[in-house]
């Protein structure tokens, strides 16, 4: 690896599984220091055994107000500053507009959009203190934030008009956010993703549940949808790490497939890094070229 991260400090958002288990891994493994959050004390506990002490896993839910303030803090008091805030965590609620809850709407604007907002709030104070103090030395020091966004913020899903909302809000946070922070040397971009497979590409089922504010919510895709697909069900047996996140052949899809998680990943690294230094307030779609209505 290049270790084109060395010495930087990066927080990851949803990091334990996932795409966002793949992009910790792809920073640490480019020399960057990472505190990631997630929800699920076991997954992250096993991902710092896996990748040693360049990680630290912060353990709580991002949709508790005081939650992601206490993550920035955590991440400076333990790796010593922040250079990179991804915002990946995320999840889908879906159903029809007609047949949706006040709850499954205002969730997806919570995860999706206002915790990337009190994520970046938290962080503002660490980026310009470190911007004004490497102006005044004469350095031109570049931070970078990534925002996960999705094709569905531009096309829309079916069933997902919560999700799409947030998404495309998600967008409108990026390009703001971009212009506020220019003069602070902080690159704030977007990815968004078309299929990448992932465990809510599975087949719904009690492997594919979570709980959100003590409700829980069923992820994946409805067994009726996949054999549509093309796809194989198997609705309640166990998949496994190389099951859950082999992209499956897509005909919709120009590169003929959904996405893996280490492609993912290396999109975002891509706006993490010193390649990136003159984009900014930009959307890279990684999406195997599909256009519209397949994320």
């Amino acid at each position: 690896m290049s270790q084109s991260l060395a010495g930087k400090v990066a927080v990851v958002t949803g990091g334990a599984q996932g795409i966002g288990y793949a992009v910790v891994k792809k920073l640490a493994s480019e020399g960057a220091r990472v505190c990631f959050a997630d929800l699920d004390e076991k997954a992250a506990s096993a991902v710092v055994a896996e990748l040693g002490p360049s990680v630290a896993a912060f353990a709580g839910d991002l949709m508790n107000p005081e939650t992601p303030e206490r993550l920035i803090a955590h991440a400076v008091e333990t790796f010593g500053g922040l250079d990179i805030v991804v915002n990946n965590a995320g999840f889908h609620w879906d159903a029809l507009l007609h047949k949706m809850s006040d709850a499954q709407w205002q969730a997806m604007l919570d995860i999706h959009m206002t915790v990337p907002f009190r994520m970046l709030r938290a962080a503002a104070p660490h980026f310009f203190a470190a911007a004004e103090r490497e102006a005044a030395e004469g350095r031109e020091v570049f931070r970078k934030v990534v925002n996960v966004s999705s094709l569905a913020a531009s096309f829309g899903n079916i069933g997902a008009a919560n999700y799409s909302a947030a998404k495309a809000g998600v967008i409108g946070l990026t390009k703001a956010v971009a212009k506020e922070w220019g003069s602070h040397k902080v690159n704030v971009n977007a990815v968004a993703f078309g299929v990448i497979q992932t465990r809510f590409g599975l087949p719904q089922g009690a492997q594919n549940r979570i709980a959100v504010a003590g409700t829980e919510v069923q992820m994946g895709v409805p067994e009726k949808r996949l054999a549509a697909l093309g796809m194989a069900t198997g609705r309640e047996r166990a998949y496994t790490a190389d099951e859950i996140y082999r992209p499956r052949p897509m005909k919709g899809i120009p590169l003929g497939r959904a996405g893996h998680i280490s492609e993912a990943a290396d999109t975002i690294y891509f706006l993490c890094s010193p390649l990136s230094n003159y984009v900014t307030g930009q959307v890279v779609a990684a999406s195997g070229g599909a256009a519209g209505g397949m994320s």
